[in-house]
């Protein structure tokens, strides 16, 4: 390879993307239609809402009367009234307390913000832990350019993949490098599960009696729609050690509109993430737009309740459509997914016989599922379903496809 660095030249070449969005990309442009395009392509692998443009198209129109000052220069980590707007909204929604807006850093996107504050972690070669079955985009965001690598902890199916300080402990003691940070979502991606506030302190005492710092995924937190209340690492002393992670895309199903927000009170990282902020700032048309949404309490209020109450919805319907065609699945109760169990229909139970049955689902039935070795699972079988990238009349339409092709 010539003209470029080795370090371009290296990332050129890893395996950036997994299967299934490669074929994602492909294939989206051919997607179903009822009547238009009957065989066309169901996307049920990518964590988007679809659910709620009719609520979100007129307040965005609403909202791009701007002023001489958005199209200028300003604070790169975000502009103090975009800061100071985002610090009511996380306080008045699921924090808990009051967020000092000193103590917020923007960027674009939770993906961004992550690979930052891991730079900031961790040197290269270090390791983090991450609970699996687990949001495939994390290998990307800590290992492709901080060069950190991620030390699995996998749970059991048959402990309906709880996690426990026993794997914790295990993970720590059996790595063959120094853990520096626990990556930990709530609400889980792809479980949908919504964590007690004893599971997450559990969590958090057990970072602090071992000196790593956790960093706590948060975007899903206004997105539950089960029985549990969403309970925020915030809830517990943060100190130094204890980093949360957000953003608008999931919540307010806008995730073309980059921005992500990091809510951490060590000073030393939230300096660094302000000074690469330079390279990863959000647009200030999108901090505008994004101030004026949240500014409507009123408005974010309802917006909430009728989101979660459509994916409520959406998610019972799925589960009906497995139930008709016998799959079973873990219950979930936050976020846009399941985690279905296709272990009985795999020829035998390893990762090629996953791999084969997820082609099938894609070459014959035009439906794309996200596969468990994407989820770093550790047990070939399970898929995640995303109910809510779809219409849910399309996602039931995809499941009778598979349940089809399962015969």
């Amino acid at each position: 390879m010539t003209g470029i660095s080795k370090r371009a030249g290296e990332l050129l070449e890893a395996e950036m993307l997994d299967e299934y969005l490669i074929e994602q990309q492909t294939r989206r442009h051919d997607a179903y239609h009822p009547s238009d395009n009957p065989d066309g392509y169901i996307s049920l692998c990518v964590a988007e809402n679809k659910l709620v443009w009719d609520l979100l198209e007129d307040k965005l129109a609403s909202s791009r009367d701007i002023d001489h000052h958005v199209i200028g220069y300003d604070e790169m980590f975000g502009s103090s009234r975009f800061r100071q707007r985002v610090a009511r909204f996380l306080s008045r929604t699921f924090i808990g307390h009051a967020v000092d807006p000193d103590h917020l850093v923007m960027a674009a996107g939770a993906g961004t913000i992550l690979e930052t504050v891991f730079y900031a972690i961790a040197d290269a070669g270090e390791g983090v832990l991450v609970p699996t079955p687990s949001y495939a985009g994390f290998w990307l965001d800590l290992e492709a350019r901080d060069g950190l690598n991620i030390v699995p902890m996998h749970t059991e199916s048959s402990a309906g993949f709880e996690l426990t300080t026993g794997h914790l402990d295990t993970a720590l003691e059996g790595a063959d490098r120094p853990i520096r940070a626990l990556l930990f979502t709530t609400p889980n991606n792809p479980l949908g599960t919504v964590y007690s506030a004893d599971e997450v302190r559990l969590v958090l005492d057990w970072c602090e009696a071992n000196q790593i710092h956790a960093v706590i995924d948060e975007i899903y937190a206004l997105s539950v729609f089960g029985d549990r209340d969403f309970v925020s690492a915030s809830t517990f002393p943060m100190g130094d050690f204890v980093h949360i992670v957000w953003a608008f895309s999931k919540d307010f199903a806008v995730s073309g509109l980059r921005c992500g927000v990091l809510y951490t009170q060590n000073e030393q990282i939230r300096a660094f993430a302000q000074t690469v902020a330079y390279w990863q700032a959000v647009s200030g048309d999108t901090q505008h737009v994004l101030g004026e949404l949240i500014a409507d309490t009123a408005w974010v209020d309802g917006f909430i309740a009728e989101n979660q109450r459509r994916l409520g919805a959406a998610y019972h319907a799925t589960t009906e459509a497995l139930d008709e065609i016998e799959v079973a699945y873990i219950p979930s109760s936050a976020g846009f997914f399941l985690v279905a169990d296709f272990r009985t229909f795999l020829e035998e139970p390893t990762w090629e016989a996953e791999s084969h049955l997820w082609r099938r689902f894609l070459e014959e039935a035009n439906v794309n599922l996200t596969p468990g070795s994407s989820l770093r699972c550790g047990e070939p079988g399970f898929f995640r379903i995303c109910f809510a990238s779809q219409p849910s009349p399309v996602a039931i339409e995809g499941i009778k496809r598979v349940g089809a092709l399962l015969g």
